[in-house]
């Protein structure tokens, strides 16, 4: 019998498991656009103390919580500043312009790492012939430079050099679970003078769906129309978040156990001569491909006929990610599948 293959494209692949399963059957569930479902309510209240906001929405997606929260911050004609290689910039459809009329004004950076020393150099000197800052966005795991994790003093500048500005912070946080056992701090600590803050469920929690956007209690309103715009008003959206507190409850300590995997999955491919890992901070390990002519296009199908599934991430870059659903006795079949594919 053939093994299945080693799964690692994203931690977005993860199956929600029996415990998970039945936490959604037996879910206390009401209409949420009519009158607030109670379980989604419960898990409102949850992430808002996690991240010592007021408030948070429960949303579908990451990108819809991120969308919402730069509406929140920005008016129409105005630039965000953020990092080049952020979410925002290439994974969102253009959302910031073309849902709101919202500049991107990107800051290169040589790791993925935005301080406020480079956002304060970024913001433009006031002018009748250049757009004016409308909000700035961080994100914290870094996902396209590696799962890269921004320490709170670092953060601290972000909000810092913001502020001096007159201008508010959106995290995208869509792995700051991850970023938050890595460091071993609070999630609040990492959250702690943004304006608004996105959280997933969805990757390394292993839920099916949902991510959260918390905010002060006053802008509720506010972010309530906004997702009704965005097509997000759920009925019975419990079913949902009881997967994401039985995911808080059981699968938020475990985290440190992706990120000891991906760095097995790094050491294991250390002396490989044909893909030079990156070292891994949370649960995401870059491959660069480094034998003449190899290219992620040719190289991504090849090693998952020999049973590793990655994504491409560049013309010579892999991407791998540890997950739940990946034991460490598969990373270790995985990293010798990789070294013989590309021998």
């Amino acid at each position: 019998m053939t093994a299945a293959p080693v799964d690692l494209r994203s931690d977005t692949v993860t199956r929600p498991s029996p415990g998970m399963r039945r936490a959604m059957a037996e879910a206390e569930v009401g209409d949420d656009v009519l009158d607030r479902d109670p379980t989604t309510r419960r898990l409102e209240q949850r992430v808002a103390e996690l991240l010592g906001t007021g408030d948070a929405l429960f949303f579908p997606s990451g990108t819809q919580a991120n969308q919402t929260g730069v509406a929140l911050l920005t008016r129409p004609g105005t630039e965000l500043l953020l990092e080049a290689d952020a979410h925002l910039v290439h994974y969102e459809q253009a959302g910031v312009a073309a849902n709101w009329g919202v500049q991107i004004r990107p800051i290169a950076t040589p790791d993925g790492l935005l301080t406020g020393e480079r956002l304060q150099a970024a913001f433009r000197a006031p002018s009748p012939h250049v757009p004016r800052a409308g909000a700035v966005a961080a994100e914290n795991t870094h996902n396209a430079a590696g799962g890269k994790v921004m320490p709170p003093a670092v953060m601290d500048g972000i909000v810092a050099a913001a502020a001096a500005a007159g201008q508010r912070v959106h995290l995208d946080g869509a792995r700051l679970w991850n970023a938050a056992v890595a460091l071993g701090v609070p999630p609040a600590r990492l959250a702690r003078g943004a304006a608004t803050v996105m959280v997933s469920f969805s990757k390394g929690l292993g839920c099916p769906v949902g991510s959260c956007l918390a905010f002060a209690g006053e802008e509720r309103e506010r972010a309530l129309a906004i997702r009704r715009r965005l097509g997000g008003g759920m009925r019975q959206s419990g079913i949902l978040t009881a997967a994401a507190l039985y995911a808080l409850d059981h699968n938020l300590i475990r985290l440190e156990e992706d990120h000891d995997n991906a760095r097995r999955l790094a050491e294991l491919l250390s002396d490989c001569p044909t893909v030079r890992p990156s070292v891994p901070e949370t649960n995401i390990v870059m491959l660069d491909l480094v034998r003449d002519g190899a290219t992620s296009q040719a190289v991504v199908p090849q090693l998952a006929q020999a049973g590793v599934l990655v994504v491409s991430f560049g013309p010579r870059r892999l991407r791998a990610v540890t997950h739940l659903d990946v034991s460490r006795r598969e990373i270790e079949r995985a990293a010798q599948l990789i070294v013989t594919a590309l021998r």
